[in-house]
C-alpha cells in the first residue's frame, strides 16, 4: 500500500473519530440532533479548513471531496443513536479528541512538508490542523478551548511535528515515520490525562501596585 493511500485513510479516520469527539460535546451539553451533527462538522473539519485556506488549497478539502462531510454525519449520526441508548466510557470524549489530535496533526505536516514549506510553517500547520477544530468546538460549547488549559495538548502536537520533520529528514520510509509521529502525540496526550501532566502556569508572585 502506497503512502498516500495510507495517509487519504487516516485523513478519513480522523474525521471519523473527530466527528465523534464533536457529537460527544454535544451530548454533554444536550444539544439536539442538528446541534450534535453541526458539532461533529466543524470538529471534524474545521482544522482541515482554516490550513487549505492559509496554504491557498481551493477549494478546502471537504469542497473537493465530499466524502469528508458524509463521513462527519456518519460519525455524529452514529454517535447520537449510540448514547441515547447506552453511554460510552468515561473518558471517551478525551479519548477520541487524542486520537483525531494525533492524525490531523501529522496529516497537516505531512501536507505543508510536501508543499516546501519551512520547519517552523510545518509545525504551524501541523498544531492549527489537529487544534483548530476542537477550538472552535469548544467556543460553540462555551467553554475555555483545551489548548488554552494547561493540559498538554498543542504542546503534543509541537512534538509531534517536531518527531515528523526529524524521521523524514533521516529518510525513513514514508509509509512507516507517519505512524510513529502519530502514536508520539497520542502517547503524549493520554499520559497527560492519565497522570495529570501539564504546563507551568503563569502565576503573579509579587503584589499589586
Amino acid at each position: 500500500m502506497s503512502a498516500e493511500v495510507i495517509l487519504q485513510s487516516l485523513d478519513y479516520f480522523g474525521i471519523v473519530v473527530f466527528a465523534m469527539a464533536g457529537a460527544l460535546r454535544g451530548e454533554e451539553k444536550s444539544l439536539d440532533l442538528f446541534g450534535v451533527l453541526v458539532f461533529s462538522i466543524v470538529t471534524a473539519t474545521g482544522g482541515g479548513t482554516l490550513r487549505d485556506l492559509l496554504m491557498g488549497n481551493l477549494p478546502v478539502n471537504w469542497v473537493k471531496d465530499n466524502t469528508y462531510i458524509w463521513l462527519a454525519l456518519a460519525g455524529g449520526t452514529f454517535t447520537f443513536m449510540f448514547t441515547r441508548f447506552w453511554r460510552f466510557p468515561v473518558g471517551a470524549l478525551a479519548v477520541a479528541d487524542a486520537i483525531g489530535l494525533a492524525v490531523f496533526t501529522v496529516l497537516g505536516a505531512d501536507q505543508a512538508a510536501h508543499m516546501g514549506f519551512s520547519p517552523l510553517i510545518v509545525i504551524v500547520t501541523a498544531v492549527m490542523t489537529g487544534c483548530v477544530g476542537g477550538v472552535i468546538r469548544d467556543l460553540l460549547a462555551n467553554e475555555i478551548p483545551l489548548i488554552f488549559h494547561r493540559e498538554i495538548y498543542a504542546t503534543a502536537a509541537i512534538v509531534g511535528a517536531v518527531v515528523y520533520l526529524v524521521l523524514q529528514a533521516w529518510g525513513l520510509d514514508e509509509r512507516v515515520f507517519p505512524w510513529l509521529a502519530m502514536l508520539v502525540v497520542l502517547i503524549l496526550r493520554l499520559a497527560a490525562l492519565r497522570w495529570d501532566l501539564c504546563l507551568p502556569r503563569f502565576m503573579r508572585t509579587l503584589p499589586r501596585t
